[in-house]
């Protein structure tokens, strides 16, 4: 594979290549000359502004956002100051920071969001120049006026100001500076000549780099890398300075050794003049690149996108891996496989020798993972589908490989192919795309309004309906009631027939963006298909449709519903209290003499209250309050509910049983599961539980806990009054046949054929049906019967005949 190679350069011990993202499809006359440009990290959208200062009104500078493939997104004419600089933020808004310290922010599609400005004493002294920079705090802006003052603001959505103390000796702007940000510390370093400063909140420290004199001349230019980890110095002597930041805010250094490399990558330093472009390694080397037309470059975590105005390319360090698997004469696992699978596919004997040589070394499951890795990593959908096939035919000779990673690296190049197409324009690599996430992606498709895309990404991948379909098809739901070249009703039958009954998706939230939009009507609309009235109503209401919203209140059955909504009269007072005022409600129902609903109010009091003895004060003034309400029931319901409570305290007490609060069952049930069978039955006898339901709970606890003697014992206690086919059905469904044929004999005649059968005594059930004569039991029994039964059957057959007779 020669032809990957052709493209790449060797420094030091590594090899940088240059990827063709895009040939642009902007048309830019004058190229990027005289123009701010800004393009945002992780193939991010271009915003680009010609000719800042121009301040003639009937010649106004023209602010133009372009996709990251030169796609037009939008254009205006800039209408405000003078834009010093152009940055996005990490969510993809434009901000424009001017020279009077105002920062205006705007949306992908330039509208108009919000400004705020960089303080006061930032408007009288003008801003000279201003740095747009990410922190874990969010996005944030630096800046120094004329007065040579900086002033910092670490996050632009919690916007909170930090003038930096002074710089001694510094006129005007210094020659050049950057932001450090790293462990959620922000500060400034700059320099004044040959002399390097670091600016925090308190202080201004003089900082002297190791191997960097005075003689070496002034520094003119720096740079921080992507993560904060590097620093560059290029001083006007052209000696260029790198070095590791141990620590950036006490600024310890660590030269970076020369020609000694490890596994993991080293860092190399872009430079850029008129017509060149230098890319320098820590091994003395370079690699020069020849430019034509001006260039914007824009850092990336894994490389740097270079800009012009004609194309976009990559330009990286190529990976570990691919240089692997592609460099000449290469003999890892990778390569090794890769060149088997082209023999393969010319059926060449080859394959053969290829595959023992990797297997010799025990090196085919390292094979495999190569490939899969390098394809990642690769742009060229060609060579992905090289690198993946050669893996798949690796992998069939593989036992125990777990096609995991190879599985997940075809769905992620599926969906970075599709997206990086020129039409949507988002050249992101593997490990961009892996550091972004899934979600951030999909986030990123959905705001710039690929809907069908991001919708087919999220069911190519399985993404939950919450986090994929339901929350592109909301999005989508309100960008397109804000369409006014449509009609109310062709936009809510759109979105009704788009939307569906899609989990997660509220129509009421959909409403409320239509109605934020002034389109009331059609938020009224979307709200008829919205299915809950909760969700309804306080929209309707915010709307000011009172008597609809009542209209819906009434049509939903919530009878608090309606009294909410029955204008400034006394049930709007009540329903309003019931829902969030109590102490106003107990006030409202004492105002009106209301003794029932204000009994009722005590007694679901009763179920807040924790202690026992303010549960029963409040029990009591419920009985109190239903005894002047003449309702005799509520009173002796009441008074029950109150003795159950002292009967469990009391039991709680003496036999740590944790019986409060229960039911009047589900004590029962307890008491006699924790053999404290007296006491149930002081229970029962005490609040007249019905005897077939106090014979039914004894029993089942009985049986369950396999005490068969007193079973016994309770069954000849009394005449059953649930009969005693419960105690044969209760000890088969325990597994006790034994005990349960005990009770066969007991069962009235008219179910003793189910009886014997649940115990399989098929002759006995044979016998209780010729007795009784009975057709239908006698079918039930022949159902059961098998082949074996022969003599049961015949019985049974001649029985059925006889009654037939008569």
């Amino acid at each position: 594979m020669a032809f990957i190679t052709a493209s790449w350069n060797p420094l030091g011990d590594a090899f940088y290549r240059s990827t063709d993202l895009y040939e642009m499809s902007w048309s830019l006359r004058d190229g990027l000359r005289d123009s701010l440009v800004a393009a945002a990290p992780y193939g991010g959208p271009i915003a680009l502004l010609r000719e800042p200062q121009r301040r003639s009104p009937s010649s106004r500078p023209q602010l133009e956002i372009y996709s990251a493939s030169g796609g037009t997104v939008a254009s205006f004419p800039w209408k405000s100051g003078p834009v010093v600089q152009l940055g996005w933020t990490v969510s993809d808004e434009l901000l424009c920071i001017q020279e009077d310290g105002t920062v205006l922010i705007y949306d992908l599609f330039g509208s108009f969001k919000r400004h705020f400005s960089m303080g006061q004493e930032v408007v009288q002294s003008q801003v000279m120049e201003a740095k747009v920079f990410h922190s874990p705090y969010g996005t944030g802006i630096a800046i120094v006026t004329s007065s040579s003052r900086f002033t910092l603001a670490t996050n632009i959505d919690d916007l909170k100001l930090r003038r930096l103390p002074e710089v001694p000796g510094l006129q005007g702007k210094p020659s050049c500076w950057v932001v450090l940000t790293q462990d959620r510390q922000t500060k400034v370093l700059l320099s004044n000549g040959p002399e390097l400063f670091i600016l925090d909140n308190t202080s201004c420290t003089v900082v002297c780099p190791p191997g960097l004199s005075p003689q070496d001349g002034n520094i003119v230019h720096m740079s921080v890398s992507f993560s904060y980890k590097y620093l560059a110095l290029l001083t006007d002597s052209g000696h260029l300075w790198t070095a590791l930041l141990l620590h950036p805010f006490n600024l310890e250094f660590t030269c970076l050794p020369r020609c000694r490399r490890p596994k993991s990558q080293q860092p190399s330093v872009v430079l850029m003049w008129d017509r060149l472009l230098l890319v320098v390694g820590v091994c003395n080397e370079t690699i020069q690149y020849p430019i034509e037309d001006p260039c914007v470059l824009v850092g990336e975590m894994d490389g740097v996108r270079i800009i012009s105005s004609s194309n976009q390319e990559l330009l990286q360090e190529v990976p570990l891996v691919c240089q692997d698997i592609f460099k000449i004469a290469s003999m890892a696992p990778g390569a090794l496989l890769l060149e088997a699978h082209r023999e393969y596919e010319k059926s060449s004997q080859k394959a053969d020798e290829y595959l023992r040589e990797i297997k010799e070394q025990s090196m085919l499951g390292e094979a495999v993972r190569q490939c899969v890795e390098a394809a990642g990593h690769e742009y060229d959908t060609n060579t992905q589908k090289s690198l993946m096939r050669a893996a798949s035919f690796g992998k069939c000779f593989l036992t125990d490989f777990s096609p995991d990673q190879f599985v997940t690296t075809c769905r992620e190049l599926r969906v970075l192919n599709a997206v990086r197409d020129s039409s949507v324009g988002l050249p992101l690599t593997h490990t961009q795309f892996k550091q972004l996430t899934l979600q951030v992606l999909i986030d990123r498709l959905v705001y710039r309004q690929f809907y069908p895309l991001a919708i087919e990404v999220c069911r190519y991948l399985k993404i939950p309906d919450y986090q994929g379909v339901s929350r592109v098809l909301k999005h989508w739901a309100s960008c397109k009631v804000q369409q006014k070249d449509l009609t109310d009703d062709a936009i809510a039958r759109a979105v009704c027939m788009k939307v569906g009954d899609s989990p997660g998706v509220s129509y009421s939230d959909i409403a409320a963006k239509a109605y934020e939009c002034g389109r009331a009507e059609l938020a009224i609309k979307l709200l008829d298909f919205e299915a809950r009235s909760g969700e309804q109503v306080p929209l309707l209401l915010k709307m000011k449709r009172s008597q609809l919203a009542l209209s819906k209140a009434v049509e939903s059955g919530d009878t608090d519903l309606g009294e909410c909504f029955t204008g400034r009269s006394q049930p709007l007072q009540t329903g309003f209290c019931k829902l969030q005022e109590q102490e106003t409600l107990k006030d409202l129902y004492n105002q009106d003499d209301d003794h029932q609903e204000l009994a009722n109010y005590y007694v679901t009091a009763s179920y807040r209250e924790k202690r026992l003895e303010g549960r029963l004060s409040l029990l009591q003034s419920a009985v109190d309050e239903y005894n002047k309400a003449k309702n005799e029931f509520a009173v002796k319901t009441t008074e029950d509910e109150m003795r159950l409570l002292r009967f469990q305290r009391k039991l709680d007490d003496e036999k740590g049983a944790g019986l409060l609060g229960l039911s009047l069952q589900v004590t029962m049930e307890t008491l006699l599961s924790l053999g404290l069978h007296k006491q149930a039955e002081q229970l029962y006898k005490d609040f007249r539980v019905p005897d077939k339901r106090y014979w039914w709970l004894k029993l089942k606890s009985l049986a369950e806990k396999e005490e068969w003697d007193e079973l016994e014992k309770f069954s000849k206690s009394k005449k059953s009054p649930i009969g005693y086919l419960a105690f044969v059905e209760v000890c088969i469904k325990c597994n006790n046949k034994y005990e349960a044929k005990k009770y066969v004999s007991k069962v009235t005649p008219e179910q003793k054929v189910k009886a014997h059968l649940a115990v399989g005594d098929l002759e006995g059930a044979a016998d209780a049906a010729i007795e009784r004569r009975n057709e239908a039991e006698i079918g039930a029994v022949l159902s059961r019967c098998s082949a074996s039964n022969s003599l049961v059957i015949e019985r049974l057959n001649r029985a059925r005949a006889a009654i037939a007779k008569k």
